[in-house]
């Protein structure tokens, strides 16, 4: 989807958000500079500055000395983009941070200093992904080993019984 050019309402504190146009990106990123601090990411553009090496300085520069309200990050949320119920999930297989999804136009908001720490989580994507590959394959790898597990003794009884009914019938 493409940038939103109209003006949002924060799904955290309801304040107005900010424009903020970030030129190596050619994007606005809509910012609540007046209230919570929260910043919305059309679909896709979050990609462009979750990693350490992605410049983030026009968005520190907006928040930058300001003292913001605090929210209460259990409530539910919805999109100031379509209006639908954002999602919880979290930004990496560490479930450390929770960011608000909407799964049907894309965007992701974070609650202030969520950036930040996500940046902080792994040097690249390639880490997180890693990271994530590891969980899943230790979950699954667990599983996969005791079914092999009951599978090779499964095979050893019926290896057994087949030794023993060969011998009784003389096969």
């Amino acid at each position: 989807m493409a940038d939103t050019l109209k003006t949002l309402k924060c799904p955290a504190c309801g304040k107005e958000m900010e424009k903020v146009f970030i030129p190596s990106e050619g994007i606005n990123l809509d910012i609540c500079t007046q209230g919570c601090g929260g910043i919305y990411f059309d679909n896709r553009e979050f990609k462009s500055f979750d990693e350490k090496n992605e410049d983030i300085s026009a968005i520190l520069e907006k928040i930058e000395g300001k003292t913001f309200e605090k929210v209460n990050t259990s409530m539910d949320r919805f999109c100031p983009n379509c209006g639908n119920k954002m999602v919880k999930n979290h930004s990496s297989i560490q479930q450390t941070i929770e960011v608000d999804e909407c799964y049907n136009c894309g965007g992701k908001f974070l609650d202030n200093d969520e950036l930040v720490k996500i940046r902080q989580e792994y040097d690249t994507e390639e880490e997180r992904s890693e990271d994530a590959f590891r969980y899943l394959y230790k979950q699954v790898g667990l599983e996969l080993a005791e079914q092999d597990q009951r599978y090779s003794e499964i095979n050893t009884r019926r290896t057994f019984v087949r030794s023993l009914f060969n011998k009784l019938t003389g096969l």
